[in-house]
């Protein structure tokens, strides 16, 4: 593992009432401290400089001994599935892979767990050093962060990554800052006291019943294995269009195995000749089949499916293609780009998208209740676990799941960072946080609204917050891709904000930042801080700004760069009231940086009314 260097170490556990705990640690071995009554024990190691590796000893009535022990920076990594994204799903994933040999690097992914009331343990988990063989498995972003800090630090690097995809800020709050919120301390108390169990085997069994008023009774032991078979009749099976979740197609809250089956035809000519066929994306797991033959299986939620068909599978006329899909929690099916989803016999292509036979295999009893099932969830089996373990500060990617509240994510984010720092008891520690990709979520724009641009103005106020920062990735997202793969960025962007705030660098670590408007003759000057070298237009003249006047109509607007100001104007606006730049769910065009790099930050003049201000969380939606 690694333990925070410069800082008081706590090293905690349980022993048997009243039981003498000693802990031994470098050149400290007289720290001695008994358990309390309910056998709970803490000792503060004193401050260690960063090296290692040591050997930890604890002895009580039993001695556990941890070697290999580093003394370097700690960083929580969380947030949802850009924070869970692993390596081996990155761009230029082979190469990165290969390179990844940091032995002072360490890593460990808390396990998954929801918990009604705070718990004191981690379900699991095991520190891993950083090789080729272990790597794939990092958070991706946690991996270029902390690679980029070991490069310029020379110190060791411990990532504990605590991150669930899906989940939403609430689920990672505690209940005691909910209770003390204005905003939602009346929806706290308003929840059940829980018995998660008793409350899964309900929605199980209600789920079942649904499942079976569609497709008939669940298949006995062994049954669904002869559903991958060519000859299998599935006639009156349910059917599915394709590519798309299936909570959005008539599965809500189903986390299980599914199969779907296809039929697609081959000419007399191509039988029997190889062949690939492409699936889009899988949330989370599969295997493939076609006529009978397994043709590939897959274990990620975001990887493209591409395997091929062997020669002499397949048949003149009717073929079949049977998928099994388990989806271990949220979102779950064959989703993503209709164009994704084909099979390919030499230069023929044919569509696999369209209506597809389905039928549930197994609902899961542990998923359907999920992390956003009632708030606080996330915070009692994942965080609170973690503490007081010494940390130098915590990286954050995370918002997706609220867009809908973005407005409310105004108090919402800053709750939970507070609400963290006060339960660490570390004071303000660093807490640094991506700003939304762009991602087309639902064309969202400066005229029909956007809730990610509202969600990413409600990060842009957070850093108003002590010792925040932010990462802007409007210029690194993918259109049609919630998961940009390009995470090398994100954690470089992430580590120049650490670099510069928490290890004194002086280097550059923002883009270009709106700072005031002023309206003359019928353009608008606009002011900002972080210029740093001075405005950059990547790639053409700069694109991304939109005026509108007092009609909130918004026209793309001429955009030059003036010394140290941006002028924008239209024939379209005679007297502008408002500038928007970069205000849409895609966004990636906009292409304002400074000097160093680094892109500007999305912002709108105005204070007109936000499509999400009325939108507010409640237990159960």
């Amino acid at each position: 593992m690694v333990l925070q260097r410069n800082k008081q170490i706590p090293v905690w556990g349980w022993a048997d009432a009243g039981e003498q705990v000693t802990v031994k640690f470098n050149k400290q071995e007289d720290k001695t401290v008994k358990a309390d009554n309910t056998g709970h024990w803490l000792i503060m190691l004193d401050p260690e400089k960063a090296g290692g590796p040591f050997v930890l000893t604890i002895t009580g009535k039993n001695t556990i001994t941890y070697s290999n022990v580093l003394v370097g920076e700690v960083w929580i990594c969380s947030g949802q599935s850009n924070m869970e994204f692993t390596l081996r799903s990155a761009i230029n994933n082979a190469q990165e892979i290969s390179d990844a040999n940091y032995p002072l690097i360490r890593h460990i992914k808390v396990p998954l767990t929801i918990s009604a009331v705070p718990k004191e343990d981690i379900n699991g988990g095991e520190w891993k050093i950083c090789s080729p063989q272990t790597a794939a498995d990092f958070t991706a972003v946690g991996y270029f962060f902390a690679r980029e800090l070991y490069n310029q630090l020379h110190v060791p690097i411990g990532l504990i990554n605590t991150s669930w995809g899906g989940t939403h800020v609430e689920t990672w709050t505690s209940r005691k800052a909910f209770e003390e919120s204005d905003e939602f301390k009346n929806m706290i108390a308003t929840m059940p006291v829980l018995n998660l169990d008793s409350i899964a085997k309900v929605k199980k069994d209600a789920m079942v019943q649904k499942v079976e008023a569609l497709q008939g009774a669940m298949p006995k032991p062994g049954e669904a294995e002869q559903w991958k078979s060519f000859d299998l009749d599935d006639s009156k099976w349910p059917t599915m269009q394709l590519p798309s979740l299936w909570e959005e197609k008539g599965l809500p809250d189903l986390d299980g195995l599914v199969w779907f089956r296809k039929e697609f035809t081959v000419a007399a000519e191509d039988a029997g000749k190889p062949a690939t066929i492409e699936l889009s994306m899988i949330d989370d797991n599969d295997e493939s089949y076609v006529n009978g033959i397994k043709v590939g299986s897959t274990k990620a939620y975001n990887a493209k499916r591409k395997y091929t068909i062997p020669a002499g599978v397949l048949k003149a006329g009717k073929n079949v293609i049977a998928v099994r899909v388990e989806d271990t929690g949220g979102g779950g099916g064959i989703y993503g780009d209709a164009t994704d989803m084909k099979v390919t016999v030499g230069d023929k292509v044919q569509s696999l998208a369209g209506n597809w036979s389905f039928k549930v295999e197994e609902a899961y009893m542990s998923s359907t209740i999920g992390p956003n099932s009632y708030p606080t969830l996330l915070f009692n089996a994942m965080v609170n676990p973690l503490i007081p373990y010494g940390i130098q500060g915590a990286i954050w990617y995370q918002g997706e799941a609220n867009a809908g509240r973005a407005y409310q994510y105004r108090t919402a984010f800053p709750l939970m960072i507070k609400d963290w720092r006060w339960h660490w008891g570390e004071g303000d520690f660093p807490f640094f946080f991506v700003q939304l990709a762009s991602f087309n979520s639902a064309n969202g724009n400066s005229n029909n609204g956007s809730t990610w641009a509202e969600l990413r103005e409600a990060q842009t106020m957070t850093l108003s917050l002590n010792n925040t920062g932010m990462a802007v990735t409007t210029d690194i997202g993918e259109e049609k891709d919630i998961h940009p793969k390009n995470k090398q960025d994100v954690g470089k962007r992430l580590a120049a904000v650490a670099l510069n705030k928490v290890y004194g660098k002086k280097i550059v670590y923002s883009g270009p930042t709106y700072q005031s408007m002023k309206a003359d003759n019928g353009k608008v000057i606009l002011s900002f801080t972080n210029i740093a070298g001075g405005f950059v237009a990547k790639n053409g003249d700069l694109q991304g700004f939109e005026i509108a006047d007092n009609d909130h109509v918004f026209y793309n607007a001429n955009a030059t760069i003036e010394g140290d100001h941006i002028i924008v104007s239209s024939d379209k606006v005679a007297n502008p009231a408002s500038v928007h730049f970069a205000w849409a769910d895609y966004a990636g065009s906009a292409n304002l940086y400074n000097k160093e790099g680094f892109p500007a930050v999305p912002f709108r003049t105005d204070d007109w009314k936000e499509m999400t201000r009325d939108a507010k969380f409640a237990i159960g939606q």
